[in-house]
């Protein structure tokens, strides 16, 4: 179990590695109306980068997106590579990498239009069409695959531990269970009040928004007159 748990992480790691390193292929080809073809990288589309066209070079703009799947993929391999040390890396690491695969799988599935920024291409020379590369759902195949195995490695961890604890722990899945227990049993000592004491009480907080309220009003009339009297003195 302990050289699985190890696997797992080795393997969240690499995947992790792999799909930041998929980031610097071939992500988008875009067809220009004068019939030229310009390919971007994944971290041009997200960095913007300058592209020549004939004598012409060209600031491409950023795509938010696709930036921010890159700074997942970053943060999420960092907290995967210290998750040898501190148990709360590994939550992280499973969570910002469950959120980058499910969004590069958005990205992936999704007309290219709407995550490639093809400007200023697009406004100056025309742009026909844009596709994606196969890298693209390789990439997000991938960032699925990291979350996989780092979910994995946090559940066999914690198996493990709490093994070791011999019962003194529990694991997640059974502290998630006793937590819903625990509130079926609180819900049901509820004790709602009646229609007489809604009634009341409903009338008790409208007397004391009004009273508060005129209070509110009185003081900032008089504060008002003051001014106006200071005001008028000078």
């Amino acid at each position: 179990m302990k050289v699985l748990n190890k696997v797992f992480q080795f393997l969240a790691i690499a995947l992790g590695l792999s799909a930041l390193v998929l980031f610097f292929l071939k992500f988008a080809t875009l067809t220009l109306s004068d019939g030229n073809t310009v390919s971007l990288i994944g971290a041009q589309l997200g960095f913007g980068a300058k592209k020549a066209i004939g004598e012409t070079s060209y600031d491409m703009a950023r795509s938010a997106d696709i930036l921010f799947c890159f700074w997942l993929t970053v943060i999420g391999l960092v907290f995967s590579v210290f998750s040898f040390k501190a148990k709360l890396n590994r939550y992280l690491a499973s969570g910002i990498a469950l959120a980058d695969g499910i969004y590069m799988l958005v990205i992936a599935l999704s007309n290219p239009n709407k995550f490639v920024d093809a400007r200023p291409l697009s406004t100056l020379i025309g742009v026909t069409s844009i596709k994606y590369s196969v890298f693209v759902p390789i990439l997000a195949a991938c960032t699925l695959a990291f979350a996989v195995f780092a979910i994995a490695y946090l559940f066999m961890d914690d198996y493990l531990e709490a093994k070791a604890s011999k019962g003194a722990k529990k694991t997640i899945i059974r502290r998630v269970i006793g937590f819903f227990k625990d509130y079926k049993s609180e819900t049901k000592k509820i004790v709602w009040p009646g229609f007489k004491d809604v009634l009341k009480n409903t009338g008790v907080v409208l007397i004391m928004c009004l009273l508060v309220g005129a209070l509110i009003w009185l003081v900032d009339f008089g504060l008002g007159k003051l001014l106006e009297l200071i005001l008028s003195i000078k």
